[in-house]
């Protein structure tokens, strides 16, 4: 039986929420990254300490033990695909990002790269049907929420951004956007299948922390051992965020699609981003104005997607 949806406007809510926690998730991990001096082996740090996070909820919670046996069963007996278990290799992608360079470029600049991904991924996952919430039309409004969150991206990157911060940073958060979109729309597409939100996040986590294992140890072979571990326990809370966004993701996108997913979480990341790097600065902050006005772009491109255009031309 699928999933109810929920009111249009608490989706929204929640995927807002979603990209205040990404963005404190982001900062935690790339500081994490560059204390220890392995951007990989703290985003295994956090995979792992949100996969202990989320064993222990899925077993305490009668939900999650019922999406569990379900998970089991439909794996048995082949209702569900294993491709649904996949949506950890974009989790991994994108927190290895995180821990790569979010300490050096900041948070903004790792989220308006991030933008473009999901925006252009989210269109076309959409427009195929692959979210839980079936095809969505490629609507006027729905491609001009696109182009404006995509100019807040190219508005991010004017100025001396290119010059100072290396292209690979940025071509990171590229793809870790698309594969956001990706994830989103499969961790719905399994938590329809069982029924759960809080499964679909074990899954992602199991499967995120055994890539991000593999990746850790081949860093380490080829480094050498990271540098100290730091004391602070906030630089460890990188997973607990994780846990919270991915189950909130899995919940919301059957009533928002992909699009308004990502575009919402757009909004919540570079709100939070600003503050953030303003509080917290790195070394590739764009200055105060530059994020305001990625910020003012952000929001209307989910006022753009989010108003009811068709019931507005019927009165």
């Amino acid at each position: 039986m699928p999933a109810p949806r929920l009111p249009l406007t608490l989706a929204v809510g929640g995927a807002v929420l979603v990209g205040v926690l990404t963005a404190l998730q982001a900062r935690v991990n790339g500081q994490l990254g560059v204390t220890i001096g392995d951007g990989i082996v703290a985003a295994f740090i956090s995979f792992a300490s949100g996969l202990v996070l989320v064993v222990l909820l899925s077993v305490a919670s009668p939900d999650g033990r019922r999406g569990y046996r379900r998970l089991v069963r439909g794996l048995r007996e082949r209702g569900i695909p294993g491709w649904m278990l996949l949506g950890g290799a974009a989790g991994a992608l994108t927190t290895a990002t995180q821990g790569l360079a979010v300490g050096i470029i900041g948070v903004s600049l790792f989220t308006v790269g991030a933008v473009a991904g999901q925006a252009v991924s989210g269109l076309v996952l959409d427009r195929v049907g692959y979210g839980p919430a079936g095809v969505v039309a490629v609507t006027v409004p729905r491609l001009v929420g696109a182009a404006l969150s995509i100019g807040a991206v190219a508005f991010a990157l004017s100025g001396d951004t290119l010059a100072t911060v290396p292209l690979w940073m940025l071509v990171l958060p590229l793809l870790a956007g698309a594969g956001i979109a990706w994830q989103q729309a499969t961790n719905g597409r399994l938590r329809a299948r069982v029924g759960s939100p809080l499964t679909a996040t074990l899954v992602n986590f199991i499967g995120g922390t055994a890539i991000l294992a593999v990746a850790a140890g081949a860093s380490i072979a080829l480094t050498g051992p990271p540098g100290p571990f730091p004391t602070d326990p906030l630089l460890y809370l990188g997973g607990a965020a994780g846990v919270v966004y991915i189950v909130l993701s899995a919940a919301v996108v059957g009533s928002t699609g992909v699009l308004l997913l990502g575009l919402g979480a757009v909004v919540g990341q570079l709100a939070t981003s600003v503050l953030i790097d303003a509080l917290w600065p790195a070394v590739g902050n764009p200055g105060t104005l530059q994020a305001a006005a990625m910020v003012t772009l952000a929001l209307l491109s989910v006022i753009v997607v989010s108003l009811p255009w068709g019931r507005m031309r019927r009165r």
